[in-house]
C-alpha cells in the first residue's frame, strides 16, 4: 500500500438527458474522517451512498463534496391565480368606499404573496433515474481523483519523511561518537569539578564524592535514549515502507523519538553533545509537523 496524503482536490462534470452536472471534492488535514456534502434541494436520494463510498475509500481528513446541477428544459411558467386575484380586487373595492387611498397598481397586486404563481415543468422519471446514476457514477470519478492526488502528495510526504530520519539518524550517530560522553572524558570533567570543590573546603568526604561522582557519570549515560531512537527510526521507516494509513502511528512515535532528543538533551554535561541534541530536535519537529499531513 501507498502512503496517502489528507489534502488533495478533483472535479468532475457529465450530463445525462436535460441534467448537467459538476462535483466539486476538496480534502484537509484532520484528526478522524468528516464528510461535509452540500447537494441540490431534490437529490436527497443520493447522499447515503455518496456518504458510505467515501467513507470506505478514505479514513482521515475532512473532505467537502459539493454538487451542482442544472436542467436545460428548465423553463419555469409563471400563471396568475384568478381566484386569489379576485379576492384581492374583492378587497381592495370593498376599501375602497370606507378609506381614502390610492387604488391598487398592477405591480402591487402581482407582490402579493399567492397571485403569482410558478410552475417547474413536470420531469420525466426515467430520466430522474438515469441522472441520478450518472451522477453517482461521476462521484465516484471525482473519488477517484481525489485519491490518486493524496497518493501522489503521499508519495512526496514519504521521501521528506525519510530524509527527516535519515538525519535523525545520522544525528544520532554524531551523538553516540561525541567525545565528551565517553568514559575518560566523564571522569576527567568529574575528576576537576572534585578537586575545585575540594580546593574550596577540606570537610567533603572524599568516599561520598566518588559515589555521587559515579552516581552523576551513570546519569550522564544516554546509552539506552539512543537505543531507542535507532528503534524509532527502524519502525517508522517500516511503517513508510508499508504505506497505508499510518498518520496517526508516525503521530505517536514523533512524539515519542521527541521524548527520548529531550532526555538526551536533559543529560547532556557536553556542550557540544548539547548541540547535536538541539539539532536533533529540529528534525523531529520537522517530522513530526510533516507527519500531520499524513492520513
Amino acid at each position: 500500500m501507498s502512503l496517502s496524503s489528507m489534502t488533495g482536490f478533483a472535479r468532475s462534470h457529465g450530463s445525462s438527458g436535460p441534467y448537467s452536472f459538476e462535483w466539486e471534492l476538496k480534502s484537509v488535514n484532520a484528526k478522524g474522517f468528516d464528510f461535509r456534502l452540500r447537494i441540490p434541494q431534490g437529490w436527497d436520494d443520493i447522499e447515503a451512498g455518496v456518504r458510505k463510498r467515501a467513507a470506505e475509500a478514505l479514513s482521515r481528513g475532512t473532505v467537502y463534496a459539493n454538487l451542482t446541477v442544472k436542467r436545460a428544459d428548465a423553463a419555469s411558467t409563471v400563471r396568475i391565480n384568478e381566484d386569489v386575484l379576485n379576492s384581492v380586487l374583492k378587497i381592495a373595492t370593498d376599501l375602497a368606499g370606507r378609506v381614502d387611498a390610492v387604488a391598487p397598481s398592477i405591480d402591487g397586486l402581482m407582490s402579493i404573496k399567492g397571485v403569482i404563481e410558478v410552475f417547474e415543468p413536470e420531469a420525466d422519471e426515467a430520466e430522474e433515474q438515469a441522472a441520478r446514476a450518472a451522477v453517482e457514477a461521476s462521484f465516484a470519478q471525482a473519488l477517484a481523483s481525489l485519491i490518486e492526488m493524496r497518493k501522489r502528495e503521499g508519495a512526496t510526504l514519504g521521501g521528506v519523511l525519510s530524509q527527516r530520519l535519515d538525519e535523525i539518524e545520522t544525528l544520532a550517530k554524531k551523538a553516540e561518537a561525541a567525545p565528551g560522553r565517553k568514559p575518560e572524558a566523564i571522569k576527567a570533567r568529574l575528576a576537576e569539578q572534585v578537586a575545585a570543590l575540594l580546593e574550596t573546603s577540606e570537610r567533603f568526604d572524599q568516599d561520598r564524592l566518588h559515589q555521587e561522582a559515579i552516581m552523576m557519570a551513570t546519569k550522564a549515560d544516554i546509552r539506552e535514549e539512543l537505543d531507542r531512537i535507532a528503534s524509532h527510526v527502524a519502525q517508522a521507516r517500516e511503517m513508510l515502507g508499508t504505506g497505508g494509513a499510518v498518520g496517526r502511528r508516525l503521530d505517536f512515535l514523533s512524539q515519542e523519538f521527541n521524548r527520548e532528543v529531550n532526555t538526551c538533551c536533559s543529560k547532556s554535561i557536553d556542550i557540544e553533545l548539547t548541540n547535536t541534541g538541539l539539532a536533533m530536535k529540529n528534525v523531529v519537529e520537522q517530522f513530526r509537523e510533516q507527519v500531520q499531513n499524513l492520513e
